[in-house]
């Protein structure tokens, strides 16, 4: 059944992650020793990352089990500096931030097309292959089979739209190249498959490897053998024969170059499988010396190490028990197995490889003279010792042990007269990676430079004919293609000012048809700029990108006659995806819009103007200057091609060159992406004013002191517009001196210098917290529970930087507009490259400084720090700010219930009362008490409490203390107007409740009363309730008559029907009373729930803020 591309990368990163496990626990333990799941783990992995292992039990090891591939890329991420840039450098940096993105868009669900996909799986099968981690041959597999489903797919296509048909006016009688070239049956139906182009020297040994590389004599039928390649076999031929030749070959060219295609010819040549009379053309292989004499092949004992497919970490067993640890070991053993004695051959260097030392060239000597014929081909070596940089504790050896082992197998070479070694050396960073693989790669040339002949498999034009081999069925019909070329020659002969110079040269016609049916210009772009770019694999690349040229030109019945790089149908999914697969981000568009496909604008523009669409020559154009533009479009210091080479690159004999000149100017008017300088053209993506953004970005680096600077001004900006709940906000104070020492709540954002280090030992941040809440300048501070501190994350801060220091250069660019000379287009970019900038910023520095950090302490113990992350979209003040509040670490508004518990538990256990200013003092001091924004919170408080109804369960209030002893102005059950000052007391309600009854019994032995009556109430004196006390002052007469002004009452209604009960009292009380003249109503609604089970916290701070929201004058929870 076929599956989704969504399964397919959820299939590989699954294959990933078993692939980087081992390799990454194997490099932190490596760095970090022990502290390897503390150092290289915990200290990275936040939120949900990683989060079943981080809180699970069990051994370090046993939890990294349990962490998933986002956790592992992640851990990469992190550790890079420190692990892994050393070992897999540039391009697997690269590769890790890919990855990341790619699982992120599956995490989510996002759609992946074909392009995406084979990137991905291309992505993570480098990825492993880089780290020599399991399941390479999965991802391969995988790869595979997406490509084979999108390619059975596009097989059962209908014939193309017209518009997809390019027009030309070729001259009658010429054919075609489709009527003389004929593709392989693989090429011209689309079954063949891109990992086919690639040889692979391991699947071939293991018999896994497709049959043109398998089997000897399709290999060799498919293969053209270069001059290069003739000398190559040739001089093995004589060394193997002890008769010559060199004992050292380095095969070094670029990712593609045909090192690994070498190495094949050389094993199937001498594997023992293939006749002499199998090979077309064996005769030009037998060496000289040997000619006229004994010239049989002989079958070497071969030894062939593949880097990518040997891990330095594992110990390999062999079907016959052999454990084999090293590369001496592997070799030894596999000699040895050609003839039927591996244990025999290995026992030479057993010691060796179990100790991991290098086993000395007298030993190798003695393995070579015993077993030989003896050839060792060893490809991606630089591969295999950048993992050994740095590790001495590894089975595989060392990396010195492996260099001196190089050393040692060369000058055993050398030494026996029928013994080879070739190897093959990288060019390309992407194949040596890291600081370790340039390290190898350095040793390595140094120790073959001594013995070794240098071999480059093939030239420019020795190129073109393996690419037509493999791609072509060979041609028959000489006359019809020599007539074709013999017309581009006269062509170009004929308009000697129209085309470039070396046209005209007698050789460029001799170029012309080695390289039929594919036009020679088409083949210097592919090799010459298309080579260069990182992903593509020169020859190998080329017969890739051909391949599907080729296929959706036939199946076009194009009519061209040549391939040339104006019948590049980039408006094909095929085509478009092997030609943008190579590109940086943001092609796509350029493609779509500007160069080919149905909505592009040279389509449209030949549709528009006759005279241009017969010949297609806009959409010919510009897929011409795009081949010609589009690889090095950043990085050439003369941009694009000249006219006479675009048009040299799509006009064809019987055409007018005229008519593309017309095209060339009307598209360099139309298109969005084309530039010119009048002599030259190029498509791009402006590379050009990033790049000056991008250096002038680095020049900042060499000043920190500016970037600090505006990180700075906009914090201290930031908080000018919103203090939150705070009485002031101190933004990157240059010392303790410069915060206040006063009782209201105080943020103090510390400077970028002082960041926070999670789980550090040292962090800046708490020394310079630590510095500002102990002392204000050189005094010692006194109001330390109203300072609360914010920090920037360390591992953070260089992205906020970075973003600052890009936004810098964005700006002095736009600031030198008319200097550097920007068209519209180029001020529009910048524009909206200061304005991307600025929202980055804006959003690292909420990511950056996060880092809230509270004093806290328990009694007289020590200080305490708890540090917490804070999230969310507000500002940093107000993220602050509402994190606080929702931690009751600052408090805004305050429970009397919850002062009473302060009092009680601190400030009163002696005494009876306490002055407001006192308390205040306190709470502002000492940070085992509750930490409130203002005095405000706290005056509030004591109103509330004192002026419930139940204040006998909190306080009550008075405004002195008399000589005597008793309160003045003793309020309790009433609204109090607090100050806070030395006179004024919070007053226990004990205390409170025996002066009131002292105070009722002194009015009632003092105040005369008529007989039978009772001392008034005023209403407020009833049971249990102490309010605002009669003297005998205030008695009434009751002898007048007495008119009732007031009205109160009290009622129990259901909870669950309040709303109803509320209604009715509304109704059939209050609109009697509210109807009559004056009437003032004051409705008070008080609440009293009792939960058997206790309040839940989480209910608690939900209720507190909803009655806060709903203006309650007081509120509050009880013990009951």
């Amino acid at each position: 059944m076929a599956i989704s591309n969504i399964e397919r990368i959820g299939k590989g990163l699954q294959i990933l992650r078993l692939g980087l496990a081992p390799y990454i626990q194997r490099e932190l333990k490596s760095i970090y020793k022990d502290r390897w799941w503390a150092s290289g783990i915990e200290a990275f992995l936040e939120n949900a990352v990683g989060r079943e292992a981080l809180s699970g039990s069990g051994t370090p090891e046993e939890r990294y089990e349990r962490l998933d591939v986002q956790a592992l890329l992640v851990i990469m991420w992190e550790n890079w500096n420190n692990v892994f840039k050393t070992e897999l450098g540039h391009s697997g940096r690269s590769y890790v931030s890919e990855l990341r993105e790619v699982r992120n868009q599956w995490a989510h669900q996002q759609p992946f097309d074909a392009e995406d996909t084979f990137r991905a799986l291309d992505t993570m099968t480098r990825m492993v292959e880089m780290v020599n981690g399991k399941g390479l041959a999965d991802l391969q597999e995988l790869s595979r089979d997406m490509l084979r489903q999108r390619f059975e797919a596009e097989t059962k296509r209908e014939l193309k739209k017209s518009t997809a048909v390019l027009s030309t006016g070729v001259t009658q009688g010429l054919k075609s190249w489709r009527e003389i070239a004929t593709p392989h049956p693989d090429v011209a139906s689309g079954r063949y498959q891109m990992a086919e182009f690639a040889a692979d020297l391991f699947q071939v040994i293991t018999g896994k490897a497709e049959a043109e590389y398998r089997e000897p004599e399709e290999f060799f039928r498919r293969t053209y053998l270069t001059e290069g390649l003739i000398r190559l076999l040739s001089q093995a031929w004589a060394r193997l024969a002890s008769a010559g030749g060199d004992p050292v070959v380095e095969l070094q060219t670029n990712f593609g170059g045909g090192k690994t295609h070498s190495m094949l010819a050389l094993f199937h040549l001498f594997g023992g499988q293939l006749k002499p009379q199998d090979v077309p053309g064996l005769e030009n292989l037998v060496p000289a010396r040997l000619k006229g004499g004994e010239a049989a092949l002989h079958v070497a004992r071969q030894e062939v190490l593949v880097g990518t497919q040997l891990s330095p970490a594992e110990v390999r067993t062999k079907p016959d028990g052999i454990e084999i640890h090293t590369l001496w070991g592997e070799m030894a053993w596999q000699i040895g197995k050609a003839v039927g004695k591996a244990g025999e051959a290995y026992a030479l260097v057993s010691e060796e490889d179990r100790r991991g030392v290098s086993p000395g060239s007298e030993k190798l000597t003695k393995l070579f003279d015993q077993f030989g014929p003896v050839l060792v081909l060893i490809d991606e070596w630089v591969a295999y010792a950048r993992q050994l940089y740095g590790k001495d504790d590894l089975p595989g050896g060392s990396f010195d042990a492996n260099m001196t082992f190089a050393q040692a197998l060369t000058e055993a070479a050398k030494a026996v007269p029928d013994a080879m070694v070739v190897a093959a050396i990288p060019q390309s960073d992407i194949e040596i990676g890291g600081e370790g693989g340039k390290a190898a790669l350095e040793r390595i040339r140094n120790v073959f430079g001594r013995v070794e002949a240098v071999w480059k498999p093939a030239t420019a034009t020795e190129s073109f004919e393996i690419v037509r081999r493999r791609l072509f069925q060979p041609v028959t019909d000489y006359a019809a293609r020599d007539a074709v070329c013999r017309a581009f020659t006269e062509m170009y002969q004929a308009n000697r000012a129209e085309f470039p110079s070396e046209c005209r040269e007698a050789d460029y016609e001799k170029r012309i048809v080695s390289a039929y049916p594919i036009h020679p210009e088409l083949f210097d772009r592919l090799y010459e700029d298309w080579s260069t770019l990182e992903r593509f694999q020169r020859t190998r690349g080329v017969l890739r990108m051909m391949a599907a040229i080729v296929h959706e030109l036939w199946e076009r019945q194009d009519g061209s006659l040549m391939i040339m790089p104006g019948s590049v149908p980039m408006d094909t999914t095929d085509v478009r995806f092997e030609v943008t697969r190579y590109l940086p981000e943001g092609w796509g568009a350029v493609v779509d819009k500007d160069i080919d496909g149905a909505l592009s604008r040279p389509l449209a523009i030949d549709r528009d103007n006759p005279n241009l669409g017969r010949y297609s020559a806009s959409r010919r154009v510009s897929r011409t200057i795009f081949v010609g533009s589009a690889p090095s479009a950043g990085a050439q210091k003369v941009h694009g091609i000249e006219e006479v080479r675009i048009k040299l690159g799509c006009v064809q004999p019987g055409e007018s060159t005229a008519v593309f000149g017309d095209a060339l100017r009307r598209l360099s008017e139309e298109l969005t992406y084309l530039y010119s300088d009048s002599t030259r053209y190029w498509f791009d993506t402006r590379p050009t004013i990033t790049r000056i953004a991008s250096d002038r970005a680095a020049q900042y680096e060499r000043k920190p002191e500016i970037v600090e600077d505006e990180i700075i001004r906009r914090i201290r900006e930031m908080v000018r517009r919103d203090r939150g709940e705070f009485a002031g906000v101190h933004a990157i104070p240059s010392n303790s001196g410069d915060v206040p020492d006063e009782t209201t709540c105080r943020l103090v954002i510390l400077g970028p210098l002082n960041a926070h280090r999670t789980r550090s030992e040292e962090s800046k941040a708490l020394s310079a917290a630590r510095e500002i809440l102990e002392h204000r300048g050189s005094s010692p501070r006194l109001y330390r529970n109203m300072l609360v501190f914010l920090a920037a994350d360390a591992e953070r801060l260089a992205e906020l930087e970075q973003g600052v220091r890009n936004w810098l250069a964005w700006t002095s660019i736009k600031q030198d507009e008319e200097q550097l000379n920007l068209d519209s287009s180029q001020k529009r970019q910048v524009d909206k490259q200061v304005q991307n900038n600025e929202d980055t910023i804006n959003a690292r520095l909420l990511e950056t400084f996060c880092h809230l950090i509270v004093p806290t302490q328990e009694g007289t113990n020590p200080i305490e720090w708890s540090v917490s992350r804070l999230q969310g979209g507000d500002n940093l003040v107000t993220r602050a700010s509402k994190k606080l509040k929702n931690e009751q670490q600052l408090i805004t508004e305050w429970s009397p219930a919850l002062l009473r518990m302060e009092l009680d538990r601190w400030l009163w256990k002696d005494v009876n009362h306490i002055s407001t200013k006192q308390l205040w003092d306190y709470m502002a001091q000492y940070l085992y008490l509750s930490r409130l924004r203002d005095e405000e919170v706290l005056i509030s408080a004591i109103r509330n409490g004192a002026g419930s109804l139940t204040w006998g369960d909190y306080f009550a209030y008075a405004s002195a203390i008399k000589s005597d002893g008793a309160y003045m102005g003793l309020v309790a059950g009433s609204i109090p107007a607090v100050s806070l000052d030395s006179a004024s007391v919070v007053v226990k309600p004990e205390a409170a409740k025996k002066q009131r009854e002292e105070e009722v019994k002194k009015q009632e032995t003092t105040t005369p009363y008529p007989t039978g009556d009772k001392a008034p109430t005023n209403g407020v004196n009833e049971p249990g309730v102490v309010g605002t006390t009669l003297f005998p002052d205030d008695v009434v007469d009751t002898k007048k008559e007495i008119v009732l002004r007031r009205f109160h009452g009290t009622v129990e209604l259901d909870a669950t029907r309040l709303g109803r009960d509320a209604g009715r009292i509304s109704d059939e009380v209050l609109t009697h009373l509210t109807s009559l003249v004056g009437a003032k109503a004051k409705i008070v609604l008080e609440i009293e729930v009792e939960v058997p089970n206790g309040i839940p916290e989480d209910k608690m701070r939900i209720i507190n803020e909803n009655c806060n929201t709903l203006k309650f004058k007081g509120h509050g929870f009880e013990e009951g």
